[in-house]
């Protein structure tokens, strides 16, 4: 049994009509949900392994926020950057066999897809949201459409 965490990036601006959509940074709220939200997982005892983001800003920005929490590294996908659904599990499926408990840090509509793909639940998916999905596989290559369950969706107002 694997576990999969989905997370969308932490609210982010547009303060800066003249940056591109990759170069832009979290808001106020998003530097505040990040850390909370990671604060969060590692209070509840989420044992997470491995962390994996976008190269966007803020998604890396995100993932730095759960890296400091659970003092992981973040590995740098550039294909989590405006990805589908079949993307995203595609990353997850090459994901090292010896980590059990992983997160992807990455953007809508790809993760809420990425969601009702892996477990057939559609999900509203704001910022900063974690799903945690239960994927019934010895090795993360066997993930596959419907192979997960959904445990939880966090949200940072619930």
């Amino acid at each position: 049994m694997k576990t999969l965490l989905l997370a969308r990036h932490a609210k982010s601006g547009w303060d800066d009509p003249s940056a591109r959509d990759h170069d832009r940074v979290l808001d106020a709220r998003g530097r505040r949900d990040a850390p909370a939200m990671a604060g969060r997982l590692r209070d509840e005892g989420v044992p997470l392994q491995h962390i994996v983001s976008s190269t966007a800003l803020r998604a890396r920005s995100t993932a730095d926020a759960y890296a400091t929490a659970f003092r992981l590294e973040v590995g740098d996908e550039p294909a989590l950057y405006a990805a589908t659904a079949r993307t995203i599990l595609s990353v997850a499926a090459g994901l090292a066999h010896d980590v059990d408990v992983a997160m992807l840090v990455g953007h809508n509509p790809g993760m809420a897809d990425a969601v009702a793909e892996l477990t057939g639940q559609v999900v509203e998916f704001p910022t900063c949201a974690v799903a945690e999905c239960a994927v019934d596989v010895a090795t993360w290559s066997e993930l596959i459409e419907g192979s997960g369950r959904l445990v939880s969706l966090r949200t940072p107002r619930r």
